[in-house]
């Protein structure tokens, strides 16, 4: 059991040695721990201090991808390094490492795919009383278009499996919490939530500049992750609302029609046609993107599978080449020795 814990950095050069110092090289029910540190562009010496503090991996973006590209990446090298779980913290040593021992216990009792680490919101001194608020607002709101539990919907603070992690896709560049949560309730992961601590804040958050930008990308990303996983939902449901209001005001138009003052609400009339017009359209595109979801569960079914192939392709030539070295080893053992029979 090999558990790797990646850290997406960018220009942490001055954190970075405080994370690392406190991440632990070893874990209860786990044989390996290792440490990925995924570069997204930096400019500073993050590179050099992650090898220099004993990363077992690193791995570079040529440019600043952003943290949703970062997170990915790093999974994907994860999988490639044979974790088979996959814990993710930030660089700025926001969470408290030794809890990750509590994010992977539910994981190896078979409880979860993934777990997310619930901070103490209202402990936390550098957020505001409005910022507390809107987090549990939030994560209200994505618990129930996930229909899951967790707690802490923004928490980066996380622990997946490596037959999860196969299964998500990051389609927004800002971040990934939100929507991984989303497709993990959807596609019926186990996901959970677990109480962890949290350090003192070493610096201002690089992902909310600002409360506003915040909220109005987390909306939009919101509401995307709600068209993609329940179209007919998002669609049908505004469609239908149009129809019963396109059947009120046809009915007050038809009462004026029959006692004799139609003519003075034709202006009904023709609200009630658009109305209808609208409500068909917005049926007709939720139809339309419930065939597209169909579609679309079927190739993520299709790159699991062939995720799933290249990971045994990779175990096998591991083996292999495990096998060869060892037969080259045992090879030139028997060559020395027939030399040394020779030579008598």
């Amino acid at each position: 059991m090999k558990v790797i814990i990646q850290i997406p950095c960018f220009n942490e050069q001055e954190s970075l040695p405080i994370t690392l110092a406190e991440l632990p090289r070893q874990l209860n029910g786990v044989d390996e721990v290792e440490w990925l540190v995924i570069n997204d562009g930096s400019s500073d010496r993050t590179v050099e201090v992650a090898i220099a503090q004993g990363a077992h991996h690193v791995i570079s973006h040529y440019k600043n991808l952003g943290l949703a590209q970062t997170f990915i990446s790093g999974i994907s090298a994860c999988i490639f390094f044979g974790a088979d779980i996959i814990v993710n913290t930030d660089a700025d040593n926001q969470y408290c490492a030794a809890d990750i021992q509590k994010l992977i216990d539910p994981i190896l009792k078979g409880d979860a795919e993934y777990v997310i680490g619930t901070r103490p919101i209202d402990e936390i001194v550098h957020f505001s009383p409005t910022k507390k608020k809107l987090q549990k607002f939030g994560s209200w709101i994505v618990r129930k278009l996930s229909q899951t539990n967790v707690e802490d919907a923004p928490s980066g603070f996380r622990a997946i499996t490596r037959n999860a992690a196969t299964h998500l896709h990051v389609f927004n560049r800002y971040t990934y919490t939100i929507e991984t949560v989303i497709q993990a309730g959807r596609m019926n992961l186990p996901t959970i939530s677990v109480p962890i601590r949290t350090n003192q804040d070493l610096r201002s958050s690089r992902l909310i500049s600002s409360i506003p930008a915040y909220l109005q990308r987390s909306f939009a990303t919101i509401v995307r992750s709600f068209m993609t996983y329940e179209p007919l939902r998002f669609f049908v449901a505004p469609g239908l609302f149009l129809f019963l209001c396109t059947f009120i005001i046809g009915l007050r138009f038809f009462y004026f029609f029959f006692i004799g003052d139609g003519a003075g609400h034709i202006q009904s009339l023709l609200f009630s046609i658009v109305l209808f017009i609208l409500g068909a359209v917005m049926v007709i595109v939720g139809l339309i993107g419930d065939l597209i979801g169909v579609n679309r569960k079927l190739l993520e079914d299709l790159d699991y599978r062939l995720k799933q192939t290249q990971s045994l392709l990779e175990e096998s030539l591991l083996s292999t080449s495990i096998h060869q070295k060892v037969f080259s080893r045992a090879y030139l053992t028997y060559s020395i020795r027939l030399q040394e029979l020779d030579k008598k």
